[in-house]
This record gives C-alpha cells, structure tokens and sequence, in this order.
C-alpha cells in the first residue's frame, strides 16, 4: 500500500521524470501533469493526499489553480515550488493554505522530508476530527464519577504544561487514549503524535526504533532511517508499557530526557530533539526499582506529572453511561440500528467485575450487538455472552505490584456497594446491617467516592 498519492505539476519534462521516480522509490504513488487543465482533470477525477505546483505554466498559473481548489471545496494540501518565484506569489499561495514554498532546484531529502511531515500532519488532524465527530469525546474518558472528573481535569492542565506524563493503570483503562487527549489537547497538536509499545519491539532493535540508524550500522540497516524521537520532534512521542524497557536502554533514554538530544545507532553526529514524551506503565514502576528492575532516576524523570487511571469496578456508578455509549457505537458499525439494553441486561452488565476494564466493557456491548438475535439485550442475553451462564464472580482482590492500601480501598468499595444495593440505597438500614454508625458510613462512602446513597446527613 502507498503512502499516499501524490500528484506532481511541472511543464518541464526532466522534472516531472526526476520527482516521480524519487517519490515513487520513497513508497508514494505518483500522477504527472504537464499543464494546469491535465491537472485539473485529474484532480476532479481522483482525491490526492497531496500535491505539487509549479507555479509558472504555459496555460496558467499554480497559485490560481490554488485559489480554484479552495474555491470549490477541495482542501488537498498543496507544496508550491518556484525557481523564479516572487514574494508576492509566495505570500498568496501562503494566504490560500499552501503547505510550503520551495524554490528550484528541489532537494529531494528537503522535499521528502516537507511531504512526510505534511502528510503526517493531515492525518493526525483527520483522525482529530474524526475522533471528535464519532465519537464526541473518547468512550474511556466518560463518566461522571468524582475519579473521572478529576481525571479530566489533571489531563486539562497536563496538557497546557511541557512536562513529562506518567500514566498509570490496569491494562483496557485507556492509557493510550489519555496520551492522545494530552496530545491533541496541547500547543503540540499541530506536531506529530509518535507512538511506541516497549514491550512489542525486540531489545535489541528498540535502540534503532527510538533513535534511527545510519546505513551500514546494522545487518540489514540498508539505508538511512530516523527514529521515533526524530519523528516526534515539534510533538509528542507516547512509550507505552515503558516498565518493560530493558535497563540498558532505560539509561539511554534517561540520557535523552536530560539532554534533549540523541546520536543515531552507527552515527555519530549529535542530534538536538524537540518532544514531549507522555510513558505508560500498568506497572508499579517505585516497587520496580526497589527490586532492580526499573531505574528510580528514570522513574523520578518520568514521574513529573502523574496521572492515575481508576480501574472500571472503582467506579461503577460509570457503566450505564459507558455502556450506552458503547451500544450507539457498536449499533452503527454493526448496522443494528433500533436495538436497545433492557433494564435487567443494565444491571447484568453493572454487575461484571471486568478484569479487562473499559476495554472489555466495549468488547462485550459489541458481542453483545452482533450475537443478540432480537432487537432487544437482557440479562440472559448477557449472561449468555459472558460464558458461563451466570454473572462472572469476582476476581481475587490481590494484584502483584498494588499497594496494600490501594487493595484495602478497592475491597471496602466493593463491599460498601454491594451492601448499599442490597439495601436499595438507604444509608440507615444500610449502616445497621453492617454494624456501622451512619455517620461513620456516609464518611467512609465520601471518601471512597460512592454516589447515589439515599438518605445522606447533612455536610458538616
């Protein structure tokens, strides 16, 4: 598959041979017109991801032609390139949305570099928009428990800030869609969004996928190639499940948040780089390096601005949301329109301890959809996709790296809710059936975040 389709305008033949075989070679697939009518044939005839214009032509101009395309709707990105160009040209085409303006004789390295980050560029902005559009605001960050609440407003003001971000949290809690929100929320949003599982890539290539090798450094290193950080310079580099990063290469990335510069693998030239790097463990990554597994000076530069994911059954009073959600999604893609969940199929779903979090809480609504003959889910409907008949039972309470305290607030909220349910809500018979005072009980569900209690006293 090409990178992307390029239609290139020049009346100079030499030129149009020269561009198409460099861009072809570079993994684009290339159109050629040698007028401004040819061009604008094929314009109407196909969508490119991008294109190039002379600007002086025998039956036109490529800044008019510019202006033609804007005038019609047509927002392709165009690079605009001159070899007797004027300022005033230069500063319409600019006006009218050209990506840049080159002058001739081209660079083939400055044009691939201009027309790969263009492209980068659109597509990050695309995928924005078309995340926004879908979807509103991403299914992970919903919800109205006081946790999400203060989740969203900790990402507000990490994204207005440059420092490094931390995210913490069981794996299907949205740790890579926290990354995105940071990065799309930032002044780094028009830069690119450079995405790394540290766990996926082999230990002895993460060094080249992180800081590019020259040609020759490596067995099968055949030409030139940049990294990760030299593709994220101007935006944002996300390193996910960076606990599993083998320590030799944890020092090296330590060296680059420091210095802010990296040296290729085989190279040896200094390299100045621009980026924000958001990590994400599931983690502990302090117990880690009490164990010598992770590097604590790594940690504590990574470490600069936390953000904490709450597990799914920390925040139950979320899933009819989420789940609503989800449904509206997987009815479209699925085109099952019309069906909805019943009350009974609800509770069901509340009820699932989701090991797997919101990602399993989507996957299932999605089964869900697709398997449910009628146009209507319940709770044998759920039970049935669960597998086992019945509402899958709790998981054990230990989890290995978890605090105790944080394992000790988990257990007292799960059994506060169950409680709470089983007494309809009620704070008073709810006290009395645990053996509690009701104001010892409505403090402990304040501090434990529980809502929807019936019955509260007064705030003090």
């Amino acid at each position: 598959m090409p990178r992307g389709h390029v239609l290139v305008l020049d009346d100079e033949p030499a030129i149009l041979t020269t561009l198409k075989k460099a861009l072809t070679l570079d993994g684009y697939a290339v159109d050629v017109a040698g007028g401004v009518g040819v061009a604008e044939e094929k314009l109407a005839r196909r969508s490119y991801d991008l294109a190039l214009f002379d600007v002086s032509l025998p039956d036109g101009d490529g800044v008019q032609l510019l202006e033609r395309l804007r005038a019609s709707g047509n927002d392709v990105p165009v690079v605009m390139m001159s070899g007797h160009a004027t300022v005033d040209a230069a500063v319409r085409a600019t006006r009218l949305g050209a990506i840049d303006f080159l002058e001739k004789p081209l660079s083939t390295d400055r044009l691939l570099l201009v027309l790969e980050n263009t492209l980068r560029l659109v597509r990050a902005e695309a995928e924005a928009s078309a995340l926004r559009t879908q979807t509103g605001q991403a299914g992970d960050l919903l919800g109205q428990s006081r946790s999400m609440v203060e989740l969203r407003e900790q990402l507000a003001r990490a994204a207005k800030a440059s420092a490094t971000v931390l995210v913490t949290g069981e794996r299907g809690t949205g740790k890579e869609l926290v990354a995105r929100a940071i990065h799309l929320a930032s002044k780094r949003v028009r830069g690119p969004l450079e995405k790394m599982n540290c766990a996926a890539v082999p230990s002895e290539l993460i060094e080249s996928e992180l800081f590019g090798h020259e040609a020759g450094a490596f067995t099968g290193a055949t030409k030139q190639r940049r990294g990760k950080f030299e593709r994220a310079s101007g935006g944002t580099l996300f390193l996910d499940e960076v606990g599993d990063m083998p320590l030799p290469m944890q020092a090296k990335l330590l060296r680059v948040l420091q210095e802010r510069e990296i040296e290729r693998v085989g190279g040896h030239e200094t390299l100045k780089v621009d980026v924000r790097v958001v990590a994400a463990t599931n983690k502990d990554l302090e117990a880690a390096s009490r164990e010598g597994q992770f590097r604590l000076d790594l940690f504590d530069r990574l470490n600069v601005l936390p953000l904490s994911l709450p597990p799914l059954r920390a925040r139950r009073d979320d899933i009819p949301e989420l789940a609503a959600h989800f449904l509206a999604l997987a009815t479209r893609a699925n085109d099952r329109a019309g069906m909805t969940l019943t009350a009974a199929g609800l509770a069901a779903l509340c009820a699932h301890s989701y090991p797997g979090n919101v990602r399993e809480l989507k996957n299932l609504v999605e089964r869900l959809v697709i398997l449910t003959p009628d146009d209507t889910i319940d709770e044998v409907d759920v039970k049935t996709c669960l597998g086992s008949g019945a509402v899958a039972p709790s998981h054990g309470l230990f989890r290995p790296s978890v605090p105790f305290r944080v394992l000790s607030e988990e257990a007292e909220r799960t059994i506060l809710e169950e409680a709470l349910a089983h007494h309809g809500g009620q704070m008073a018979s709810t006290a009395r059936g645990l053996g509690l005072e009701r104001s010892h009980l409505y403090k402990k569900c304040r501090a434990l975040g529980l809502r929807g209690v019936k019955g509260e006293p007064e705030d003090e």
